[in-house]
Formats: C-alpha cells, structure tokens, sequence
C-alpha cells in the first residue's frame, strides 16, 4: 500500500477543511462582489442574478460532496423505556450516578441504568419495541441495550442479576432483537413470545422457562430452542443447559376476567371458583389478592379439587390465580391473572368523574394521564392501569400502536358501579 494511505487521520481531515474554507471564502467574495455591483449598475446585475444563483447552487454542491457519504443503516439511535405501573419499594440508579432514588413514572429508563424491587415491590417497565418486563420482588435488572436504527430495527437487551422477572414481546420488524441476560446465558425471544427468567446467585440456581411462542437459549458456545412450557436450568459449574418440559398451569373459569358480580344488598358475597383440572396434578394453590402484583394476598389456600367457594367477600376490586402441584411437590407456573369487582346493584348507574390531560405521543406509543374518583379502576382500549393513585390520578403507556387514525378509550369504574368512558382519536404518522 502506498504512503498517501498511510498518512496520519489529522492531516487527511486538515485538508479537507482548507478546502472547504477556501471554497467558502470564494463564494462569500463573489457574494460581496455581486452586491457591490448591483449597486453601481442594476441593470446589468438584475440580468445575471439567475446565473450567479445556478453556480453558487454547483458550488455548494461540490462543497457537499467532500464530505464521506454516510451509511444510515448502521447508525443505533439510543431509545428510553419507562415504568408503566409501580407498587411497593422499588429504586432506581441511572447509568451515571451512584446514588439510588425512588422510582417514579416520569423517570426515564436508559441503556445502563439498574431498577431493584424491594420485599414488597413490583415494577412493570416498557421498551420502545413493546417488550415489557415485570419485575417482581426483590430483584434486581439492568438495561444492556436500547436502541434502533434507520430501518426500525430495535435491541433490547436485560440482565437479570437476582430473583424473578415475566417479560413479553410484541410484534416488532425483522432483523429487531429482544434479549435477557441470566449469569452468562443469552436467551433471544422471538416476536409475541412470553417467558419467565429466575435467577438465585446465591443458591447458584438460573432459569429460564417460555410460556408462550419461541426462543433460544445461548450459553459457552452451546444453544437451545425452546417452546411453549419448555424451560433450561444451570448452575455455574454445569457445562451445559438442561432442558425440560414444564408443568403448564390450570387455566381460571370462574369469575372471568373482568367480570362484575354483583350483590343483592349484603355487604359481602360468596365467591366460587374454578379453573380446568390438571391431569398430574393433586393439588392447587388459590390465591386472592387486591393488587394485579399480588405483593400482599388476601385468600392463599391449598385445595385438592379443581373448584372452591371463598365465602364473605367484601366490595371492590379482586385478583385472582392458581397452582397446580403433582405427585412429587413440584409447583407449577403461575396461570393468567383474573380480574373480577363485586359491585352492589342497586347503586350500578351512578356517574362518576373522569379527566383526561392532553395525550403525549413517543412515536407509536401513547401516554395517558388524567384523574378520576378515588377507589375507582381505570382502563385504555381494554387494558387495566395497574396502578391508580388514593387521589384518583392514574399515568399509563399505550402498548405500540399501529399508524394511521387510531381511538383510544378510557373507561373508569367504581366498585359501585358508577363509569365514565370517554374516546379520543389519535394520528399515528
């Protein structure tokens, strides 16, 4: 290779600039020039104005043309997640302090930053892409990766350093990648898949389980596939990963989601539920909680049928899941999470109060803030808001929406069964 490529960097960009200088200082002359000229003879300018403009244009072209053309397909542009519900202790140290701080919804997530959980805290937080991750006690997660580039390809990338997240994945562009990290293995999930990762340093016990759609697990060189109720475990000394099927978990019946029961004037009612029988199974665990996070329960019961009565249930708003046990203890996952009010009827119509701030777009996401009765649940184009503050305010994060027109509804319920919806159009471009 000659020596006119082995110049140094510096000389190559100095003379770049001088051109581009001396160029410019050309062209602010001949400017000068012009003006003067217009003035002592304003004929003879006027009819070659067109002409100077035409060259000045050429110039500025070749200016341009110094400069390296660049590859916009490989430029990652840093992105920001953000909470979308929060119960409990829950921290967070951004990427560039030492100090923790309490989480909060207008605290933004970016690539660095660490969110721990308390004993009682929950988290739910949600990426550009629509990957979501919710965070359960006592864990601690750190944002590898959040990024996107010109083509709408986005990264995602989460190291779990301690206890248990559930994350799930929307429908995002080919090419786009959604990763979570446990002690040295890299599991990518494939779009609309669900899975739940554990990890325990201190009893050096790591999983990783898919409960929905697909995924692969990578580890010292070695990868495995995974499917639905599939799951991979490891200690640090292993040399490879163990894969197994997982025990599926029943799925709730009764009360549906989202159903209202409603009362004859007591003050309390019976409850039955029930949920599909397990072949393998000889027991089940109920639990009944008022919260979606189930940080603190209300009924957590052991059965060995596939259906229970809980007898004096108050007004309001419940959670409700269930467990399956087989023959040796092992427990399975947790099912769906079930929501159900119990409302006294004669008070069902009443109107309650419902105030929408103006919306926030971040792209295709939307941000819903606004107030309404205390006590009161909320919900967005059929989605509970997780978290309604005592004073009735509630901020929640639209999952990724389509572009073009699209209406979002916000509907929000007292356990009296007073409601207000209101519906707003938004452009997504």
């Amino acid at each position: 290779m000659s020596n006119k490529y082995n110049r140094p960097g510096v000389y190559v960009a100095w003379r770049a600039v001088t051109y581009r200088s001396v160029i410019l200082m050309i062209l602010g002359g001949l400017l000068l020039f012009t003006a003067a000229m217009h003035v002592a003879f304003p004929k003879f300018t006027d009819s070659t104005v067109k002409a100077a403009a035409n060259i000045s244009t050429a110039l500025f072209e070749k200016v341009a043309g110094l400069a390296p053309p660049i590859k916009g397909s490989t430029i990652a542009v840093a992105q920001q997640a953000h909470f979308t519900a929060l119960d409990g202790t829950v921290k967070v140290k951004k990427g560039n302090s030492n100090t923790w701080q309490s989480a909060d919804y207008n605290i933004p997530l970016d690539k660095g930053d660490v969110v721990q959980t308390g004993s009682e805290g929950m988290a739910k937080v949600v990426f550009n892409d629509g990957t979501s991750y919710t965070v359960k006690q006592d864990s601690l997660i750190v944002i590898q990766e959040n990024s996107a580039n010109d083509q709408q390809q986005t990264n995602v990338a989460v190291a779990v350093s301690t206890g248990t997240v559930d994350l799930s994945t929307a429908t995002y562009s080919q090419g786009s990648k959604s990763q979570v990290i446990v002690a040295g293995a890299t599991a990518s999930l494939a779009p609309e898949s669900a899975a739940q990762v554990h990890n325990d340093p201190k009893a050096d016990q790591h999983e990783i389980l898919m409960k929905k759609g697909t995924g692969e697990v990578t580890r010292n060189g070695e990868t495995v596939q995974l499917a639905n109720w599939e799951k991979v475990s490891f200690q640090a000394t292993q040399p490879h990963l163990e894969k197994e099927k997982a025990t599926g978990p029943p799925t709730p019946i009764s009360p549906a989601n989202m159903a209202p029961i409603f009362t004859a004037g007591e003050s309390t009612k019976d409850v039955e539920f029930s949920w599909t029988p397990m072949a393998n199974a000889v027991a089940y665990r109920l639990r009944i909680s008022r919260n979606p996070y189930f940080s603190s329960t209300l009924v957590d019961t052991r059965v060995n049928t596939a259906d229970v009565t809980v007898t004096s249930l108050g007004e309001g708003a419940y959670y409700w899941m269930v467990q399956s046990y087989d023959s040796s203890g092992a427990e399975s996952i947790e099912s769906e999470k079930n929501r159900f009010t119990i409302i006294p009827k004669s008070r069902q119509k009443e109107i309650i109060d419902l105030e929408l701030d103006p919306f926030i777009q971040h792209g295709h996401v939307i941000e819903v803030t606004g107030k309404t009765q205390a006590g009161a649940r909320v919900m967005v184009n059929g989605r509970e808001v997780p978290m309604v503050g005592t004073d009735g305010s509630f901020h929640y994060f639209t999952p990724p929406l389509p572009q073009g027109e699209n209406v979002v509804t916000i509907t929000a319920q007292t356990a009296q069964g007073g409601v207000n919806t209101q519906q707003k159009k938004v452009i997504i471009q």
